[in-house]
């Protein structure tokens, strides 16, 4: 099992993540408060703007302070280290 650091110390499950999306439009804000509203939002931002939106296969969203494109190379980063 990969894990991916999404900035902070945080970290997620590679193999759990469905979505890495930016965190400024509309839907996604959307998708964003339907979480927070259900209390499936996890927000591993500390406190900075959130750039990027994670969809875990749980129905989880995680919000992350890195942009979409860092996550994306990380994920790359753990996939060729499991293979």
């Amino acid at each position: 099992m990969a894990f991916i650091d999404i900035g902070f110390g945080n970290m997620v499950s590679s193999e759990r993540l469905v979505c890495v999306a930016g965190a400024e439009s509309a839907p996604i804000r959307r998708l964003v408060q339907d979480a927070r509203d259900r209390g499936a939002l996890v927000d591993c931002s500390s406190g900075k703007k959130s750039k990027s939106v994670l969809v875990m296969d749980s129905e989880h969203v995680v919000l992350s302070a890195l942009a979409s494109e860092e996550i994306s190379e990380l994920l790359k980063k753990a996939v060729n280290e499991k293979k």
